[in-house]
C-alpha cells in the first residue's frame, strides 16, 4: 500500500534546516560543494544548481573555479587563513612568564591580568595590552598566578626514613591474627541542620535540597582500619581529647582485639597520641595493662599518607559524610551502617608501596651515611 507523506515543517524547524545548510559548519560546507560539482557534472546551470541546493549562485561559481585551477582538494577545503599577528613577541612572552611567576606587588595579594597587563607595557614598547591577551598567553603556557596550593614539603631525614620503613615493613608482613597491625587516626565533622524540609526526588525531577542550612556544631570521628583484614571501626566523640585517646586505646585492646598478643598501631604525631594520656586517663595499673598490649608506630611527621586509615577515611567521606548530618545521635547511626556494610563486603586496602619502592623513588633524598 502506497502511504503519501506530506512534510509540513514548522518555521523554527525550517530555520533549523537552512541554518545548518548555510552554516559554517567545515563538514556541512564540504558536502554542499561536492552536491554543486556533482549537479555541474551534469549539466545543470548555475542557476538551477543555484536554487535546488539553496546556495547564492557566487557559491557554485566559487565552487567551480577552485576545481578548475587548483582540483578537487582546492575545491572542497579552505585554504588555512593566517590569523592576526601575535601582539607579544617571543622575547615579550618570556617576560610575561617570569612575572607571572615572581611576587606581585607590594599591597597585592596576587597578579591579576591588569597588573601583569601594565607591568609588560612598563617594560615594553607597547603603548597599551589587553587583559585578554594576557590570559590567552597565560593560558597557552599552563599559567594561573591566581592561585596557589598549600603544601606541606617534609624533610627527608635518618628519622624520617626509619619511622617510613618501620610502617612500610608492617603494612608488608603477613601479620598473624594475635598480633594485628591497626591504623588509627580522628577527623572533624560538621554538624549541618536543614532549614526546610528537602523535597523527595521523583521520576523527572531530582531532590532539592535548599541552599540555606543551620550549623550545629562539630563532632569528631575516631577511625581504626586492619591493615591486613576487611575490618574497620568507627567511634563518634564530641572531642578528640588525650582522655578520648586513651579510651579508644582501651576499646582496642578490651572490645575490638581480646584475644590478641599484641596490637601494632600505627598513628601521627598529634599531642594527643600519647602513652602518658592513659596514665592520665586511668589508674596506674589499668594504664599499664593496656599499654602491655600496645605498641606504637608513629609515621614520620608531615607523612600522613604513609597511614592506611587517611584512606579509609577518604572513602567514608565519599560514601557517608557527603551529606547533611544534623546530630551527634544521627551520626552515629549513619557511620554505624556504613561500618557494617563495608565489614560485610570484604572490602580492605591493597597497599603497594614497601620499602623497595621507597629506596627506588626516594634514594636520592636519603641522608648518606658516615663511616663514624
Amino acid at each position: 500500500m502506497n502511504v503519501r507523506y506530506v512534510v509540513e515543517l514548522q518555521s523554527t524547524e525550517r530555520v533549523e534546516l537552512e541554518q545548518m545548510l548555510r552554516g559554517g559548519n567545515p563538514r556541512a560546507r564540504k558536502v554542499k560543494r561536492a552536491q554543486i560539482l556533482l549537479a555541474s557534472d551534469k549539466g545543470f546551470t548555475d542557476a538551477s544548481v543555484a536554487e535546488t541546493l539553496s546556495v547564492g549562485t557566487s557559491t557554485v561559481y566559487r565552487t567551480k573555479r577552485r576545481y578548475v585551477e587548483g582540483g578537487l582538494e582546492r575545491a572542497l577545503h579552505d585554504k588555512q587563513r593566517p590569523g592576526a599577528r601575535r601582539k607579544l613577541s617571543g622575547k615579550e612572552e618570556a617576560l610575561l612568564v617570569a612575572l607571572a611567576c615572581s611576587n606581585p606587588p607590594d599591597g597585592q595579594a596576587c597578579w591579576t591580568m591588569e597588573l601583569l597587563a601594565g607591568e609588560v607595557v612598563r617594560f615594553t614598547e607597547h603603548e597599551s595590552l589587553s587583559a585578554d591577551t594576557v590570559r590567552r598567553r597565560l593560558k597557552e603556557n599552563k599559567l594561573k598566578p591566581w592561585q596557589k596550593r598549600m603544601w606541606c614539603i617534609p624533610k627527608v631525614d635518618a628519622e624520617y626514613v626509619a619511622r617510613m620503613e618501620d610502617v612500610l615493613e608492617l603494612y608488608a608482613e603477613d601479620a598473624p591474627e594475635t598480633d594485628p597491625v591497626v591504623c588509627f587516626d580522628e577527623t572533624p565533622v560538621q554538624l549541618i541542620g536543614e532549614t526546610r524540609t528537602p523535597i523527595p526526588a521523583r521520576p523527572g525531577q531530582t531532590k532539592r535540597v535548599d541552599y540555606e542550612y543551620r550549623r550545629n556544631g562539630v563532632a569528631n570521628l575516631f577511625v581504626f582500619v586492619n591493615a591486613h583484614r576487611p575490618w574497620r571501626e568507627v567511634k563518634v566523640t564530641e572531642q578528640r581529647t588525650r582522655y578520648d585517646f586513651a579510651r579508644c586505646m582501651r576499646d582496642l585492646v578490651d572490645v575490638h582485639y581480646p584475644h590478641a598478643r599484641r596490637i601494632r598501631v600505627v598513628l601521627d604525631n598529634l599531642s594527643t597520641h600519647r602513652e602518658a594520656a592513659l596514665y592520665e586517663t586511668f589508674p596506674a595499673d589499668e594504664a599499664r595493662r593496656i599499654l602491655r598490649r600496645l605498641e606504637f608506630h608513629f609515621v614520620p611527621k608531615h607523612a600522613s599518607w604513609l597511614n592506611m586509615v587517611e584512606i579509609e577515611i577518604g572513602v567514608l567521606s565519599k560514601q557517608c559524610l557527603a551529606q547533611r548530618i544534623p546530630g551527634i545521635l544521627t551520626l552515629d547511626r549513619e557511620t554505624r551502617a556504613w561500618v557494617e556494610r563495608r565489614n560485610a563486603s570484604g572490602a580492605k586496602i591493597d597497599w603497594l608501596f614497601d620499602v623497595d619502592a621507597a629506596r627506588r623513588k626516594l634514594g636520592r633524598a636519603y641522608p648518606v651515611p658516615t663511616d663514624g
